[in-house]
């Protein structure tokens, strides 16, 4: 092997570890500066009940059951438990739960289920909400800073004073004969390629290695056939801006933009009453592609949203508002925090400033959309 390209593989490799050591350096002082934080709760256990919704299908849903119990009677803690059922989601749960007088519901789940108990919990005024993620990506949970890999952790915050309001986005499908239309998400809702990336994900897959299944998923629909319509946006002043005759691969509204290790939208902010709309758009086969994978580390390395200056087969618009419509010219899949909706032609996007009432780790001074881990 010549040389200079073992020169290169060493440096490139002394390169890539010293990076790897910096990023655990940092995940471990965030860690104990989170376990400070946990330590230092006020427990909220007088007069208070809480509601665990659980789904009972999940692999470890019977030790969780025992873990939450011995928990709370630890802390005695009153609390009873709430199960999902095929024909009785989150937001059924969660309406239970406060029908038999639960003063705080706590969601133990996927993205999935805190959604739908998220759904309900925004229409009952200030009762505070708390999240044990145990899902796929859990993106809501890091968003909001709760800890993903700490049950014990979680628990405390989920029972314990620290509160934030967050924004609850909705996504109305208009041409649907289906009673309940209007569903909400903390995450991201859209129509187009970021549906069919979803829809087509292998479940077992999903759980060996978790989000990086939808990457797998997502190869299959490169080169889908495009969506076309019209889009009228409201922005932040309340001006209505129309588009007509729009081609592209996704549309996306988002209250939250941080994934894991990449910034989606990273100008979103969970609890300023705006969504961040965006579409997006590639050309030039897999070399469009590219340029927008590209255009989204660009993103996350600089925190705005501003596409990268050498792409060239991507397009990424960006704006803020508070309702946006989409008129398609034929159906595309819709989906709201990884739960696909089924196939539309209208859409309309709308957000609920401030409606959730969340229990979290840190209450910020100011509205902020960075995740913490």
């Amino acid at each position: 092997m010549p040389q200079p390209l073992i020169i290169t593989l060493c440096v490139l490799a002394i390169v890539i570890a010293i990076a790897a050591a910096t990023f655990m350096f940092w995940r471990v002082r965030k860690r104990q500066q989170l376990n400070a934080v946990v330590e230092q709760r006020d427990d909220d256990i007088k007069k208070v009940s809480y509601a665990f919704v659980i789904n009972p299908s999940k692999p470890q849903a019977a030790e969780l059951r025992e873990r939450i119990t011995s928990f709370c009677a630890g802390k005695g803690i009153d609390h009873f438990f709430v199960d999902t059922q095929l024909d009785k989601d989150g937001n059924a749960c969660a309406r239970e739960a406060i029908a038999k007088g639960a003063s705080a519901v706590v969601a133990v789940g996927g993205d999935g289920t805190v959604r739908t108990v998220a759904s309900a919990m925004a229409k009952f005024n200030g009762i505070p909400m708390g999240i044990v993620p145990i899902g796929t990506a859990n993106l809501f949970a890091r968003n909001m800073g709760i800890p993903v890999d700490d049950v014990e952790a979680a628990l405390t915050v989920a029972t314990s004073h620290g509160s934030r309001h967050v924004d609850m986005g909705r996504l109305c499908v208009l041409d649907s004969d289906e009673p309940d239309h209007d569903h909400g998400f903390l995450i991201v809702g859209g129509v187009g390629f970021d549906a069919l990336m979803i829809d087509d994900t292998n479940p077992t897959l999903k759980k060996n290695i978790s989000w990086l299944a939808y990457f797998a998923s997502a190869t299959k629909h490169l080169f889908s056939p495009k969506n076309r319509g019209d889009l009228t946006i409201i922005d932040p002043r309340g001006n209505t801006r129309t588009s007509t005759g729009l081609s592209f691969r996704t549309f996306m509204a988002g209250n939250c933009g941080q994934l894991p290790a990449l910034s989606l939208m990273p100008e979103a902010v969970s609890d300023d009453g705006y969504l961040d709309f965006e579409l997006i758009d590639t050309t030039g086969g897999i070399i469009g592609w590219a340029n927008l994978f590209g255009d989204v580390v660009h993103q996350t390395i600089t925190g705005r949203a501003k596409q990268s200056p050498f792409s060239t087969n991507s397009r990424i618009d960006q704006i803020k508002g508070s309702r946006a419509e989409l008129h398609l010219e034929r159906p595309a899949l819709a989906q709201v925090d990884g739960d696909v909706l089924g196939e539309t032609r209208h859409v309309a996007f709308s957000i609920e400033k401030q409606a959730l009432c969340v229990r979290v780790p840190e209450v910020p001074a100011e509205p902020t959309g960075l995740m913490a881990l």
